[in-house]
């Protein structure tokens, strides 16, 4: 679809062949700059850079395009002959290579990828074997009723329900992935071609297109700024800086890099492109993440040496067995009177085989596996119930031996959302945020007026649909406050706004920190109102007077002055962001006076001051509180200045008395070995970069913690994907944040965090609790048909292989369905995590796997020799 605006004829290109020529490098392409430098300059944003290749202007020429006119839709430079295609052998298209799907035969064979399953399928494997030779040629092949395949069969169906049920479990959470990555941004954008403004499709856009940006756009490649009005970008998303960022040109000394990803908060103008699919910052972060590859987890690295060792012990077991029973048998035969045939040694040799595979298969809990599953599908149906959708299933008991949660402040432990918590305005003060109304209504009427004129006409920010479709405030975060603020006194920003068209507009700049408003006072034709808000320090230097408890106008003296010093000060030091708003009137032949770029702050009147914060989420206080009641540490990591910080982390509990809190660039200063001496009382981190979360992430592990990582920015995501847990945001969180997290809190609150490790800490409590159950059972088991063979007579054990094997799966089975749908109790966060390297059977479960074990064994070996005397029973 292309349309032109209003006047907007074609125009001729300014560069040779309108970007279908141009100078050519030695390596033979047709553009003077490499996609290498484009790249170079983004991550991390290097205006020096910029600067080598010659600004915007010099960058856009060894583009081959013209800024006023764009690229041409027909474009043929370099080889081929489909439009764009020299282009983009350069330098890529806008979509990134697909992952490599998995296939359900791949998932199975994953499945299987277990040493207890595949012990079990070579003992299952003997056990058939063995089990059909004893029914066609062996001691049973007289029988009536052939059941010696059993044994083998039962086996060999616990291994393929295990398998098909992790399998099965796997393939329908990768389906539902793919669909929902798979389903692209299916938006358009506008960029300009052929002087025209022209809708594209996202995976359309080439790297030299020229971007055309308004607010609410969500920039999907990198770009460079060409030229505009009051561009304003959220980049927390990207970067983890919740503050906006003004963009512009490096002649005017504004950061004029934009990075994919990040939010047009106010302002119009255009970019070009310079990066675009795997090269942008949002594909890098992207294809960084399929090339991580899943560790195992600290339960499974436990099964496995269990298993192993089981084995082992197992397999000794039967060995013994196997030479004590076939030495006494050979011995037997030769003090016999007669020595026997060789078909009855045979067959009596086939069975002694049998007692040791027997032994081999009892040993092995085969329904561990089984337990396990069944635990980890039962706790995450639960988990999704409280609003956790969990993507990875070992994950969940992975939280259950979480010793540190590491957990951005933005979005995650706050609600992103400026909000007016204090104030002072004619003398009166708002001591929180629940008493804005009566605040408000103590005002004299005509600061009232003045209030609210000034919070409505000098701001930018508007209500409206956001991306989610929910009516809120749109544009920076602290003039969304103050409307807010607004809103609760009974302002109609609207109507304010209808009934007073602005004379002049002087934008909030970071340089000036301030923004000006100069509207006509109603009911006069020759006087004008300027209104200015900023950062306070600033605003009160401009000032000469002030409004004071009577609603007037009062002479700004040394006195007033200190003391209004004195409460920014103390609302800065509670690490409230503080917005000052002054006013004051002028003449037409003021106005006419006016500078065009600097708006009038002299004289002005001074009005009061806010402290904006960005509240916590309800329950977080009280989940940090139970999460170091479990012994599990809770360290904050933002993008913000060291004081909010501090803040935000005192209130939440986090930073506690004998904490520490640190900024990215300190931390990064550091070694490797003075940040390990940290660590233990590191409880914040400021101003964080992505790599900062990473190495914080890297030194936790190494000191053998298992990590939680909690998050909802792009930025937060190689941290997501290195911790042994990740935690995203189902509703603020970005794609990249949830493909790169375990679980997605649908819900957004820390809370469920609490809730995750309760039942992660109920996973290993289940699978504990089956193991102490059936390693009792098997070595009662293993101990009996021992010692019942190599004392009985005929060295025949006290069951026969087919009812140990049968006693043995029914117990699997049954037990695994009790003891792995037990869910969390009350206690359960009242105890320390258990370490990484922490054993799987601690020592009070040794102690009663032995002590119940030899128990049963005595009472069967008495009852085994002397049953028949005990209960007066005939021989």
């Amino acid at each position: 679809m292309v349309s032109a605006r209003s006047g907007g004829a074609e125009r001729e290109p300014l560069l040779p062949g309108g970007g279908g020529s141009g100078p050519a490098r030695s390596d033979g392409s047709p553009f003077s700059v490499k996609a290498e430098q484009l790249t170079a300059m983004l991550d991390p944003k290097d205006p020096e850079l910029l600067r080598e290749l010659g600004g915007a202007a010099q960058l856009c020429a060894a583009l081959q395009v013209d800024p006023a006119v764009g690229l041409q839709q027909r474009e043929q430079i370099g080889a081929g002959s489909e439009p764009f295609q020299g282009r983009r052998a350069v330098f890529g298209r806008n979509v990134l290579p697909e992952a490599q799907t998995v296939t359900f035969w791949q998932l199975l064979c994953a499945a299987y990828d277990d040493r207890t399953l595949i012990m079990l399928t070579i003992a299952a494997a003997v056990s058939l074997a063995v089990g059909v030779y004893d029914d066609t040629l062996g001691s049973h092949r007289d029988d009536e009723v052939k059941v010696g395949w059993v044994e083998g069969a039962a086996i060999f169906l616990a291994v393929l329900v295990v398998c098909f049920t992790n399998a099965i479990n796997d393939y329908q959470k990768e389906k539902q992935f793919q669909k929902l990555n798979a389903k692209k941004e299916d938006r358009t954008v506008k960029v300009r071609r052929d002087g025209c403004e022209v809708e594209i499709g996202v995976q359309e856009i080439n790297v030299g297109d020229i971007l055309l940006i308004e607010p609410g756009d969500i920039i999907p490649v990198d770009g460079v700024f060409l030229d505009g009005h009051n561009m304003t970008c959220d980049e927390s998303s990207a970067t983890g800086e919740s503050d906006a960022i003004k963009k512009g040109t490096l002649d005017q000394g504004r950061d004029p890099f934009i990075l994919s990803g990040a939010k047009i908060l106010e302002g119009v103008g255009s970019m070009v492109v310079v990066a675009v699919g795997p090269r942008s910052f949002y594909g890098k972060i992207m294809m960084a993440m399929r090339h991580g590859e899943g560790s195992e987890t600290p339960l499974q690295l436990k099964l496995d040496v269990l298993a192993e060792q089981i084995a082992k012990y197992g397999m000794s077991a039967a060995i013994l067995l196997l030479v004590t029973l076939t030495v006494k048998y050979l011995v037997n035969c030769a003090l016999a009177p007669e020595f026997p045939p060789m078909s009855i040694m045979f067959s009596h040799f086939v069975s002694i085989v049998i007692e040791a595979i027997t032994v081999v298969v009892v040993a092995v809990p085969e329904g561990l596996p089984m337990a396990v599953t069944i635990s980890l599908a039962y706790a995450t149906t639960k988990m999704m119930r409280d609003g956790n959708l969990v993507r990875q299933l070992a994950a969940c008991e992975t939280m259950g031996g979480a010793t540190v949660v590491c957990t951005d402040k933005t979005g995650t432990l706050t609600q992103n959302r400026m909000t007016v918590v204090r104030g002072y305005v004619a003398g009166r003060e708002l001591a929180s945020r629940s008493g804005v109304r009566d605040f408000f209504e103590a005002l004299p009427q005509a600061t009232r007026a003045v209030l609210l004129e000034g919070v409505a006409i000098n701001s930018t920010a508007f209500e409206g649909p956001d991306d989610k479709g929910n009516i809120d405030f749109i544009g920076s975060k602290s003039e969304c406050a103050l409307l807010g603020f607004g809103k609760t006194c009974g302002l109609d920003y609207r109507c304010v706004r209808a009934d007073h068209t602005p004379a002049r507009v002087y934008p909030f700049s970071s340089e000036k920190k301030t923004m000006t408003t100069i509207i006509p006072v109603p009911g006069s034709a020759d006087r004008f109102r300027v209104h200015a808000k900023g950062a306070s320090e600033i605003v009160l230097r401009a000032c000469t007077r002030y409004v004071d408890q009577d609603g007037a106008e009062a002479e700004l003296d040394d006195k007033v002055r200190a003391e209004l010093h004195q409460r920014i000060s103390a609302f800065a030091n509670k690490a409230l962001r503080t917005f000052a708003l002054a006013y004051k009137e002028i003449s037409r032949d003021e106005l006419a006076a006016c500078s065009a770029d600097d708006a009038p702050l002299s004289a002005l009147v001074w009005v009061g001051v806010m402290g904006i914060q960005d509240p916590l989420r309800p329950g977080v206080h009280q989940a940090v509180a139970d999460c170091h009641r479990a012994g599990v540490i809770v360290r904050m990591i933002t993008g913000d200045n060291i004081e909010t910080a501090r803040a935000i982390a005192r209130d939440a509990g986090i930073l506690t008395k004998g904490g520490q809190a640190i900024t990215g660039p300190e931390w990064r200063r550091l070694s490797p070995e003075r940040q390990h001496a940290l660590l233990p009382r590191l409880q914040v981190m400021a101003r964080s970069s992505p790599m900062d979360k990473q190495i914080m992430v890297e030194r936790l592990q190494e000191r053998h913690e298992v990590v939680a990582m909690t998050g909802d920015g792009t930025n937060d995501s190689p941290a997501l994907k290195l911790a042994d847990v990740g935690f995203s945001m189902g509703i603020a969180g970005t794609e990249v944040a949830k493909e790169a997290s375990d679980i997605i809190l649908m819900d957004d609150d820390f809370k469920s965090i609490v809730k995750s490790l309760r039942w992660g800490r109920a996973v290993n409590d289940s699978v504990r609790k089956f193991l102490q159950f059936q390693l009792t059972v098997n070595i009662t088991a293993v101990l009996l048909t021992f010692a019942s063979a190599v004392f009985s007579a005929d060295g025949q054990s006290a069951l026969t292989a087919v009812q140990l094997l049968w006693v043995n799966m029914i117990m699997d089975t049954l037990a695994a369905l009790a003891l792995a749908t037990e869910g969390p109790t009350d206690s359960i966060l009242e105890r320390p995590p258990q370490q990484r390297n922490s054993a799987l059977i601690t020592f009070e479960m040794w102690r009663m796997i032995i002590g119940q074990a030899s128990f049963q064994v005595v009472i069967n070996m008495l009852l085994l020799s002397h049953g028949l005397e005990i209960f007066h029973l005939p021989a």
